[in-house]
């Protein structure tokens, strides 16, 4: 892998994370004031500027710099390792609408809904309102758009039965982060599951951490929906 193939990998692993919702907007962040300035650079049209990755790298602390450059270790950091930097937002405005749904889950809280939702909400197709049934208010859970139970023991003893996770959808073209949690809407129903890298790259892995389910492969042309986990709530 090149070195600007992993500048983009890293690109989609910080639209994953929620810094910005495009390539667009990544540059922006970085100084540039035109999309074409930006996409000349991911496409080797122009000379990669010298402060390039060390610009890219102060978006986001979890970024390594040592895998963009030389590919050594991960392109992110864990949790453990590095804490998430919060930058100052220089993009343009969202939409007024964008903008009430924001400070209506400020206010109200993050909806609760049922597994069977969670494709519709993902796609846009079903009203959260048609199904939710209570909002939780959760600081630490900023930035989640829904919040959905866990059904069964495969993911015991991360996760309980019963248990609540908080999760932030995600685009269907998202960069996964090896070995996190994720929501995924498939063909074969709604998996709460960590996720792992395949040797076919149309595929990813499907793991529980109950080791009595054996992990398998799933193409990614069967995923309906994506959400990654950001927290549970757990009652004792």
């Amino acid at each position: 892998m090149t070195e600007i193939q992993r500048i983009k990998v890293a690109v989609k692993a910080l639209i994953s994370l929620g810094i910005a919702k495009n390539q667009e907007e990544i540059g922006k962040l970085m100084g540039y004031k035109s999309k074409s300035s930006f996409s000349q650079v991911l496409n080797s049209l122009v000379p990669l500027p010298a402060d390039f990755v060390d610009r890219l790298c102060k978006l986001d602390r979890r970024l390594v710099k040592m895998w963009i450059k030389n590919e050594q270790g991960n392109v992110l950091r864990s949790e453990k390792e590095s804490n998430q930097v919060y930058i100052e937002n220089n993009i343009e405005a969202n939409s007024v609408e964008d903008h009430k749904e924001e400070r209506y889950r400020e206010e109200k809280g993050i909806p609760l809904i049922p597994v069977e939702a969670m494709a519709g909400f993902g796609t846009g197709d079903v009203q959260i309102m048609e199904y939710e049934t209570e909002r939780f208010i959760v600081p630490t859970f900023k930035g989640s758009d829904y919040l959905i139970g866990v059904r069964g023991s495969s993911m015991y003893p991360k996760y309980n039965s019963g248990d609540i996770v908080a999760c932030k959808h995600l685009p269907l073209d998202t960069f996964f982060q090896w070995n996190k949690v994720y929501v995924l809407d498939t063909e074969q129903g709604v998996l709460i599951k960590r996720i792992c890298k395949a040797q076919n790259e149309d595929c990813v892995t499907i793991v529980s951490d109950n080791k009595s389910y054996d992990p398998f492969e799933l193409h990614k042309s069967d995923i309906r929906s994506i959400a990654i986990v950001m927290g549970v709530i757990r009652l004792e």
